[in-house]
């Protein structure tokens, strides 16, 4: 996760890109290695024969350690080998070439089997998709029982009004679900956060599905849903936000998250509903979108000291802090938190402005209390109230920090995530420079916004870094054309 610092052309490692990637190539049903897994994070510049110990904090499973570990002998050195192995040899040298990890793109992703995806209802990624519509029709009839997992776990519906619970949602998230290539940041969701994120208006206890280990009851695996109203093109659809699905490093060989997907679709589906939205730093069969995160640096010196980033060539670091130093004060007249009283004006301004894009959420006032009154470091939100009393524009951020590892004095970088952004009269540029002197005030190191909705006629003009990876949004039983990022309106955490 690094950012190099006073060339607008490079940039941080975006939330996309640090995403383990045993948590979406293990879990979303990428071909297998030949070592029993799915292949290793990267190509090392040399295969060691010994073995190295493993990181307190690596991102590698388990069964990926011992995919490495196969020992392949060259050929050059063992004249004596019969020719049916030295093929067989050469076809799994070949195999863990190809299958070196998850598809960051659709090119890497036509080379790569998808057993478990392919067995599900979305398009192809060959597939030309012109037409709406359901890939399966509703279901007149859903299995009632869970599905089988493997030997030795168990179901558990996780309780989070429950303290303990919580806690143990929150160590497995932070201990096994995102973190950085280079085992430096790990994502810090809070319980807080994690409640906001998962108990919206509508939420059921039944789609916070929990694996436990049957012995000791350990909490080894997690996925979520969420309902919402989704715009996709005309139809509105009532659907889920598929999140958090997450597997413990060491079980990532147990073929568990294929069967997590199963379950919550099932339990999803018991509830009447067959659709679902959700997004994945890699790619997968098939993205309706593609988006970007840009990064925005407000803390040059201490992004530098953590190692988040570094100078450019003939960038100093204090030609840099002025280069990303921001007024003590916003310019928006009117500009104030926003309280409860906004709910129903608020609610109008966001459904308006989110007609125009190809896939948005539709919002009722419940959904908008919850999703955007202020809580201290989970949401802010910021109305402009003109002189007649009357809301025109909106901006939105929530927070999620992530643990700094094995720095002497800094424990935590604070992000702050743009969110919805509206607005009517105070251009969007002048409305967004505001969002990152409050969230400079407040704090924060760096402000994070993907390239979605209108946020590309602002991002360059206020120093925001290009990230260097893709988040995909996917449709779950719904085929749809793909559309371009500045027409999706829709951010999920």
């Amino acid at each position: 996760m690094k950012l190099l610092l006073g060339n607008e052309q490079d940039a941080p490692v975006p939330k996309v890109a640090i995403i383990a990637k045993e948590s979406y190539a293990l879990l979303l049903g990428c071909s297998r290695s030949p070592g029993g897994d799915f292949g290793a994070k990267k190509k090392k510049k040399k295969q060691k024969r010994k073995k190295e110990k493993p990181s307190s904090g690596g991102t590698k499973s388990d069964s990926a350690s011992d995919s490495q570990e196969i020992k392949i002998h060259q050929p050059s050195k063992n004249p004596t080998l019969p020719m049916q192995k030295l093929q067989d040899i050469q076809r799994a040298m070949e195999l863990l070439s190809v299958y070196q990890g998850p598809a960051r793109s659709i090119d890497e992703a036509t080379r790569r089997r998808y057993q478990f995806w392919d067995t599900q209802p979305v398009p192809k990624l060959h597939e030309v998709v012109t037409s709406h519509g359901a890939i399966e029709p509703d279901k007149d009839h859903v299995r009632q029982e869970p599905y089988s997992l493997p030997q030795g776990f168990m179901w558990d519906t996780l309780d989070l009004g429950n303290a303990e619970v919580l806690k143990e949602l929150y160590t497995l998230l932070n201990e096994n679900y995102v973190e950085d290539d280079d085992n430096m940041f790990r994502f810090d969701y809070s319980p807080e956060f994690l409640l906001w994120a998962l108990r919206p208006p509508g939420w059921l206890m039944q789609w916070h599905c929990g694996v436990r280990v049957s012995s000791n009851k350990k909490l080894v695996g997690f996925i979520s849903a969420i309902p919402a109203n989704i715009r996709i093109y005309d139809s509105v659809k009532r659907m889920v936000e598929i999140n958090f699905l997450c597997v413990h490093k060491k079980l990532r060989s147990k073929r568990v998250a294929p069967v997590l997907i199963r379950e919550i679709t099932r339990r999803v589906n018991l509830e009447g509903i067959f659709q679902a939205v959700y997004t994945a730093g890699v790619v997968l069969p098939k993205p309706v979108a593609t988006c970007r995160y840009w990064h925005r640096s407000l803390n040059p010196r201490k992004l530098v000291e953590v190692k988040f980033s570094h100078l450019s060539r003939n960038m100093t670091l204090q030609r840099t802090m002025k280069l990303y130093r921001l007024p003590d004060v916003t310019k928006t007249s009117g500009l104030r938190p926003m309280e409860p009283k906004d709910i129903k004006a608020v609610q109008g301004l966001i459904n308006r402005y989110l007609k125009q894009f190809h896939l948005a959420p539709v919002m009722d006032e419940e959904e908008v209390a919850h999703w955007f009154l202020p809580q201290e470091h989970i949401i802010d939100t910021f109305v402009v109230e003109s002189p007649s009393g009357r809301l025109t524009d909106f901006l939105s951020f929530y927070t999620l920090p992530s643990t700094i590892m094995h720095h002497p004095s800094h424990k935590s970088l604070k992000a702050a995530y743009s969110f919805y952004n509206i607005h009517t009269e105070t251009p969007l540029l002048d409305l967004m420079s505001d969002a990152l002197v409050i969230a400079k005030l407040k704090g924060f190191d760096v402000f994070n916004a993907l390239d979605l909705m209108e946020n590309k006629t602002f991002l360059e003009k206020l120093k925001f870094g290009i990230g260097d990876g893709n988040l995909q949004y996917y449709l779950y039983n719904w085929r749809c054309p793909g559309t371009d990022s500045e027409k999706v309106g829709l951010v999920l955490q």
